[in-house]
């Protein structure tokens, strides 16, 4: 309960005061406030009467003090409406404002939570956190993140804050690296003020950095179930030491819902498979860069690069897509991985087949759909100069001697059929 037990002493020049001026109170707390006015004026105080937020106050909360002083007592006092504070205004009979005073009514901060920060590609810093509690405090809160050197060096304070991305600080130039840093903030108001936990992390460790560039995404021959993807190195971090890692993320043109290829590494290119045929696919990529000049944290991912969209050759058959064969409950998928765990016994054991692989199987493929696209003349078809076509047809004569007539004719209906190939 604040008091109006010390008396404000009128100047001269002033028509009318009130006190406390512009106090600042806990929620439920109580108050008594004075309106003296200059006793030039002519005016007695019964004649006045006060407004809280422009609605005028019971006459049975004043008491007249003296002839020129009318106080209100104020009980139970609600959060301010706006975090500018409320507006209690003493009037003359005729209404007009004699004089006013904010009154700042919420709580005292709570110390500020989830201090994160990153940097990209270690040329700045920037910080976010969230406030303590439940986050309101109902009046004007500064929060001001500070940081400086672990083990030497002066404390600074951030300068740049953001009106688009609250609770948030953004630290341009001049840090140092391979050297932590400690960075916290202080939260403070009229009632009172916090500090959260210091946190301690080295730049290198939190860079984040520009989505990859140059993102095509393209049709695998004729295919009908594979788009290729490829980017290049984010170009702010080409001339870094770091082992980037990329997600994929695809989706169909009608669709919202993303496929996220997690498993893509740290090669520039990925072959998406097991699509749907005739489809259109948005894809996008991001990138990680993982140990920058040794950095052993975890890296933050970028955001996603501009979506990229292709469409897969068209074909009646519809297959749910995966980026490998790793993908589980795809019959595409499924034997794309033992086709790999075939080729790998192939090209121990066979002589003359130490050529052979997924990607040359592929080509097979395409090929296979050229000739099928023109089947009268499939024998002439035979006589190109293919890269993969003389690789199968050698390595399918050695397999003829080595593996029974019945187990042949199966792997190569397997071929045909599961996977889609033409006859040829």
């Amino acid at each position: 309960h604040l008091p109006h037990s010390n008396i404000h002493v009128l100047s001269s020049s002033e028509v009318a005061a009130i006190y406390p001026q512009d106090p600042a109170l806990p929620i439920g707390s109580s108050l008594t406030a004075t309106c003296r006015v200059n006793p030039d004026l002519g005016l007695h105080a019964s004649s006045l009467f006060w407004t809280l937020n422009g609605r005028r106050l019971p006459s049975s909360s004043y008491s007249v003090l003296s002839p020129t002083a009318l106080s209100v007592t104020l009980a139970q006092l609600p959060a301010s409406r706006q975090r500018s504070g409320d507006n209690l205004v003493c009037h003359n009979p005729g209404g007009h404002v004699l004089a006013g005073s904010c009154l700042y009514v919420g709580m005292p901060p709570e110390k500020p939570v989830n201090l994160t920060c990153w940097s990209r590609n270690t040329k700045d810093l920037t910080c976010r956190w969230a406030p303590g509690g439940q986050g309101e405090t109902f009046i004007r809160t500064k929060y001001t993140l500070k940081y400086k050197l672990r083990w030497y060096g002066k404390e600074r304070e951030c300068e740049d804050y953001s009106h688009t991305l609250p609770y948030s600080c953004y630290i341009p130039r001049d840090l140092a690296l391979f050297t932590p840093y400690e960075i916290w903030v202080e939260a403070s108001n009229q009632l009172g003020s916090a500090t959260s936990d210091v946190i301690t992390m080295d730049i290198l460790d939190v860079v984040t950095t520009d989505p990859p560039s140059g993102v095509t995404v393209s049709r695998v021959g004729e295919l009908e179930d594979q788009l290729s993807v490829r980017w290049e190195v984010p170009p702010a971090l080409k001339d870094f030491l770091f082992q980037a890692k990329y997600q994929i993320r695809y989706r169909l043109e009608n669709s919202q819902d993303w496929k996220v290829m997690d498993d893509v590494g740290n090669q520039t290119s990925c072959r998406l498979a097991g699509l749907r045929p005739g489809t259109v696919y948005f894809v996008q990529v991001r990138c990680n860069p993982v140990g920058i000049y040794g950095s052993r944290k975890a890296g933050i991912w970028s955001e996603w690069s501009h979506p990229t969209a292709a469409s897969t050759p068209l074909s009646e058959r519809l297959m749910s897509g995966s980026c490998d064969s790793k993908s589980s409950g795809d019959s595409n998928s499924t034997l794309r991985r033992e086709l790999k765990q075939f080729f790998s016994w192939v090209r121990k054991h066979a002589y003359g087949c130490s050529g052979m692989s997924m990607k040359l199987y592929d080509q097979w493929r395409v090929w296979m759909q050229k000739s099928h696209k023109a089947r009268n003349q499939v024998g002439k078809h035979h006589e190109r100069k293919d890269e993969a076509y003389p690789m199968i047809k050698s390595c399918t004569h050695i397999l003829k001697q080595t593996i029974s007539k019945s187990s042949f004719q199966l792997f190569v209906t397997d071929f045909v059929f599961r996977l889609g190939t033409p006859r040829g």
